[in-house]
């Protein structure tokens, strides 16, 4: 059965940090590329980051370069998205999933507000 548990978010002030989590079962974890996505309120989908398999290549949304940092545990099956120096603008729904697949957790909340 195919899962994925998104947590971690939770209420900061502005420039600070939080780190995300996503535990994945029913996939073969390793052989993914994952993602990182996330909804504002009232906007649709945006891409934040991703890491490939294999060679943990990863790239960033521009806004969140040199914040946020994606790396992927594929002996824990987790995938992770540490996030430094936040922004009212990173407030939003964050989810994960394996590049490709039509499949997304429910989401953690992220609130950057003073």
């Amino acid at each position: 059965q195919v899962q994925l548990v998104e947590s971690g978010g939770d209420l900061v002030q502005p420039g600070g940090s939080l780190r995300l989590s996503c535990a994945a079962s029913g996939f073969t974890f390793s052989i993914y590329a994952w993602n990182w996505v996330r909804q504002a309120p009232g906007k649709g989908l945006e891409w934040v980051s991703d890491i490939n398999s294999g060679d943990d290549t990863t790239d960033y949304k521009d806004s969140v370069k040199g914040r946020f940092t994606i790396e992927r545990d594929n002996a824990k099956n987790t995938l992770y998205l540490q996030m430094n120096s936040l922004k009212p603008e990173d407030t939003a729904v964050y989810y994960c999933g394996p590049y490709g697949t039509p499949f997304w957790g429910q989401g953690t909340l992220v609130t950057v507000s003073s």
